[in-house]
C-alpha cells in the first residue's frame, strides 16, 4: 500500500512540477494566438534545462502537434520563431509582416535542437525609445515586445515612466509642479534627458504626459517578466536640475554645452551629502512606482563630453554603483561602450563583477578590442547600424557576422556575455536586426550569402529564383561592407537644406553611396521583375518601394551635381531645377503608396499621443522639431539640423519642396544662396503648423508606371 501511495505522490508532483514549469510559458503561448492564431492550438510548450548557463530549445513533430521544448519564455518564443522562419517562411518585421497561414504545417520528424551560444540577447538604444518609440501607445509596445520575444531577446532598455520618478524625487526635494515640469523634456525627446545631453526641451509638458507614461511602464514590465525578459531602468548617476544650486546649497559641477548649443543638466558630486540623500529619494521612488525586482539600472555619466574637471572619477562611480546596490543588493549597472566611454578611471572606480558593458558601435570599430575587454568588463557585443531613424539602406552584415564570431573565440571570450541590436531607429533594414540576433544561436561563423536565402524565404514566404538573385546582389552593394568610418546609411540628397557644396545631409552621415551602383541598380530592376507573383505580400511591396526608393534617390545625387554646375556657369539653372523638383516629386508620390514612408504615420501617432488638445499641440510640435532642425530654437547653425530627417511622403512636398524652391530661385535670380538663417526658420515655421499631411496614396496602376519611369532614367 505504501509502495502505492508513494508511486502516486512522485507522479502527482511530476505532474504538477511539468504543469508550473509550462506555464512558465503561456505568455508565449498567448503571442502565438495574437500573431499567429492559425498555429497556436498545434503548439506544444514544455520546459527542458538550460545548457552551461545558455538557453536552449528542441523541436519536434509529435501526435500532429509541434512540441517546443526551452528553458526559458525567450527561448521558448525564440523556438517558435524558428519554426515559422526556417519551416513555415513566415516572419514578423518592423516592417511589414508575412503571417499569413500555412495550410499544411511543415512536419519535424526528427528533433532538432538549437543552443545559445551566449546568455544575454540585449534590444534597444535610448535613442530607439524617442526617434522610434516616442508616441508608442500600449498596442504598439506589445507589438514592440511580442517581436523582441520572437527574436530571442531577454534583456531589454526599458526607461519609460522615469519622468514620474524624477517628478517624485524633485517634489521631495523642494521642486514646484512648474520648476519640475521645466527639467523634464516633451516626449521626443526623453532619451537625451536620460543621457544628460539636454533638459526641458519640447516642453513644458504636463501631469498627463507623465501619467500617461507610467501606466505604459508598468504595462511594458508586467509583459517583460513574462517573457522573460529583463527591464533595464534608468539609475541614478548625478544628473540634477540647473536649478538645483538655486534651491539647495551643493556642489555641483557644471557640464557645458551639448550638441546644437543646449545646456546639459549638472552633476552632483557624489561627495556631498545631497547625492546619497537625493539617490536614495530616486530609489525608493523607483520602487513605489515599480516595484524591487529589478536587476539592472542604466545611466552614464559625461555621455558624448560634459565636464570632468574637479571630478573624482573613480571615486564618483563607486559612490554611484554603492548606493545603487544598496537600494537594489542584486542590480548590475549598465554602461553604454560609446565614444570611449566608459572611461577606465570610471571602470577602476566600480566592482567589475556588477557591471555590464554595452558595446554599441561593432559594425564599425572594435572598441571591445582596443580597451582590452573594457578593462576585463563584462561586455555585450552590438551594433547600431541605423542614426536617427534615417532613412536609407544599409548594412554591414558579414562584418557584423565577423565580428561576432572574433569576439566570442577570441582573447577576450570569457566576457563576451550576449549581442544587441543598438539602433537609434528601428524601423529599418529587418535584415540587420535579425541577423544580429540570430548570431546568439549560431555555433558556426555565419556567411551572410548562404544566410540570406533563408531570409528571402522567410520573408517573402517563398523561394522566388529572381528574389534569391536580387539579395546575393544586394549583399554586393548597400548591404556591403563598405570600407571607412560610417555612422549608418548614406545621405539622401533631397532632404538637405540646400547649398552648393553638400557634403553630408546632417553632422553625422555622408552623401557619397559607397558602394557598387551598377550592382544596386540591377538588383532592383531584377527585384521589381517579381511584382507580379507578389502583388498581395506586404513584405515584398515594401521593400520594392523602399528599395526604389533608395535607386531614385541615388540618381538625385547626379541630378543636383548638374543643377550645381549650371550654377556656377549661369546657364540653364532653370532647366536643371526643375530635373531635380520633379525627381523630388516624384519620391514624394512615390512614397504616399506606403504607410511606412509617409510623414502622416509618424505624426498621426503623435496627434493620438495626446488626450487633450494642448497635449496634442505639445505631442505633434515635438514629432516635427525632431525631424526637422531638432533644436534649439535659437541656432540657425545647430549641428542637429536634419539629424533625424525622413526621405518620406509628405515632408518631401512640404518642407523639403519649399528649401529646395526658394534654392534654385534664388539660384535663378542672382540671389544670394548661402542662407542658413532662412532655411531655419522655413524648418521651424513647419514645425509649428498643425497639418499632418495625409495625403492620398496612388493606385496600384499608377504605382507601377511610376516605378517603371524610375527604373528607366
Amino acid at each position: 500500500m505504501k509502495a502505492i501511495q508513494d508511486t502516486f505522490l512522485i507522479l502527482f508532483f511530476l505532474f504538477v512540477s511539468f504543469n508550473l514549469q509550462a506555464n512558465d510559458y503561456e505568455a508565449v503561448q498567448q503571442l502565438a494566438q495574437r500573431r499567429v492564431p492559425w498555429l497556436a492550438s498545434k503548439l506544444q510548450f514544455m520546459a527542458i534545462n538550460k545548457i552551461s548557463n545558455n538557453d536552449v530549445f528542441e523541436l519536434q513533430s509529435i501526435n500532429g502537434k509541434i512540441r517546443i521544448g526551452a528553458s526559458s519564455p525567450s527561448a521558448a518564443a525564440m523556438g517558435l520563431n524558428w519554426y515559422l522562419k526556417y519551416y513555415c517562411y513566415r516572419s514578423m518585421s518592423h516592417l511589414g509582416d508575412n503571417l499569413s497561414a500555412v495550410l499544411t504545417l511543415p512536419i519535424i520528424k526528427n528533433k532538432v535542437k538549437i543552443e545559445a551560444v551566449v546568455p544575454l540577447r540585449y534590444a534597444l538604444n535610448y535613442c530607439t525609445i524617442n526617434y522610434t518609440m516616442s508616441f508608442y501607445t500600449w498596442k504598439d509596445w506589445e507589438r514592440e515586445l511580442d517581436w523582441m520575444a520572437l527574436n530571442g531577446v531577454n534583456i531589454a532598455l526599458a526607461p519609460v515612466g522615469a519622468e514620474e520618478v524624477w517628478q517624485n524625487t524633485l517634489k521631495r526635494m523642494g521642486y514646484s509642479e512648474k520648476e519640475t515640469f521645466s527639467f523634464i523634456p516633451g516626449p521626443a525627446f526623453t532619451a537625451w534627458w536620460l543621457m544628460g545631453n539636454l533638459e526641458g526641451w519640447g516642453g513644458p509638458i504636463n501631469q498627463n504626459f507623465i501619467y500617461q507614461q507610467t501606466v505604459l511602464q508598468k504595462k511594458i514590465l508586467k509583459r517583460m517578466k513574462a517573457f522573460g525578459i529583463e527591464p533595464v531602468l534608468q539609475g541614478f548617476y548625478g544628473i540634477v536640475p540647473t536649478s538645483l544650486k538655486n534651491k539647495v546649497k551643493v556642489d555641483v559641477v557644471d557640464q557645458g554645452k551639448w550638441a546644437g548649443g543646449f545646456q546639459r543638466p549638472d552633476f552632483l558630486q557624489t561627495t556631498d551629502t545631497t547625492f546619497a540623500k537625493m539617490a536614495g529619494i530616486y530609489y525608493e521612488e523607483t520602487k513605489k512606482l515599480f516595484g524591487d525586482d529589478i536587476h539592472y539600472f542604466g545611466g552614464d555619466p559625461f555621455h558624448e563630453g560634459g565636464k570632468i574637471e574637479g571630478i573624482n572619477i573613480s571615486k564618483s562611480a563607486s559612490d554611484i554603483q554603492n548606493l545603487m546596490r544598496e537600494y537594489y543588493p542584486n542590480s548590475i549597472w549598465v554602461l553604454q561602450g560609446w565614444q570611449g566611454n566608459p572611461d577606465k578611471r570610471l571602470l577602476d572606480g566600480i566592482d567589475k563583477s556588477k557591471t555590464l558593458v554595452i558595446d554599441l558601435f561593432g559594425e564599425n570599430s572594435a572598441s571591445w578590442e582596443t580597451t582590452k575587454g573594457y578593462d576585463g568588463t563584462d561586455f555585450v557585443m552590438g551594433n547600431v547600424s541605423n542614426f536617427g531613424e534615417r532613412t536609407g539602406i544599409y548594412g554591414r552584415m558579414q562584418r557584423i557576422a565577423n565580428e561576432f564570431d572574433r569576439a566570442r573565440i577570441g582573447y577576450y571570450k570569457t566576457l563576451v556575455k550576449g549581442v544587441g541590436i543598438l539602433p537609434e531607429g528601428i524601423n529599418n533594414n529587418p535584415l540587420v536586426y535579425d541577423l544580429t540576433l540570430e548570431l546568439a544561436w549560431r555555433k558556426k561563423k555565419i556567411d551572410v550569402k548562404d544566410w540570406i536565402k533563408g531570409y528571402v524565404k522567410y520573408r517573402y514566404g517563398s523561394n522566388d529564383a529572381n528574389l534569391q538573385k536580387a539579395w546575393q546582389l544586394l549583399l554586393k552593394s548597400a548591404y556591403s561592407d563598405t570600407k571607412g568610418f560610417q555612422q549608418g546609411a548614406p545621405g539622401n540628397i533631397f532632404c538637405a537644406r540646400p547649398s552648393l557644396n553638400i557634403k553630408k545631409i546632417s553632422c553625422c552621415d555622408h552623401l557619397e553611396k559607397n558602394y557598387n551602383h551598377e550592382f544596386f541598380a540591377h538588383a532592383v530592376r531584377i527585384f521589381v521583375s517579381a511584382d507580379a507573383g507578389f502583388a498581395k505580400n506586404t513584405t515584398y511591396q515594401t521593400d520594392k518601394i523602399d528599395f526604389v526608393r533608395q535607386l531614385l534617390s541615388n540618381k538625385a545625387d547626379i541630378v543636383y551635381r548638374d543643377l550645381v554646375k549650371s550654377i556656377e556657369q549661369k546657364v540653364g539653372i532653370k532647366k536643371q531645377g526643375d530635373r531635380f523638383i520633379n525627381l523630388l516629386l516624384m519620391q514624394d508620390k512615390l512614397l504616399s503608396s506606403n504607410n511606412f514612408f509617409k510623414v502622416n504615420t509618424w505624426l498621426e501617432n503623435a496627434f493620438k499621443f495626446g488626450k487633450t488638445p494642448k497635449d496634442r499641440a505639445i505631442a505633434l510640435r515635438n514629432a516635427k522639431i525632431q525631424i526637422s532642425y531638432w533644436g534649439t530654437n535659437t541656432n540657425p547653425k545647430t549641428d542637429l539640423s536634419e539629424y533625424a530627417y525622413k526621405e518620406w511622403n509628405g515632408i518631401l512636398s512640404s518642407l523639403y519642396l519649399a528649401r529646395w524652391r526658394k534654392f534654385i530661385d534664388d539660384a535663378i535670380h542672382q540671389r544670394s544662396i548661402v542662407d542658413d538663417p532662412a532655411y531655419y526658420e522655413m524648418e521651424k515655421a513647419w514645425a509649428e503648423k498643425p497639418d499632418l499631411y495625409n495625403t492620398k496614396p496612388i493606385t496600384a496602376t499608377e504605382q507601377n508606371s511610376l516605378v517603371k519611369r524610375i527604373l528607366a532614367l
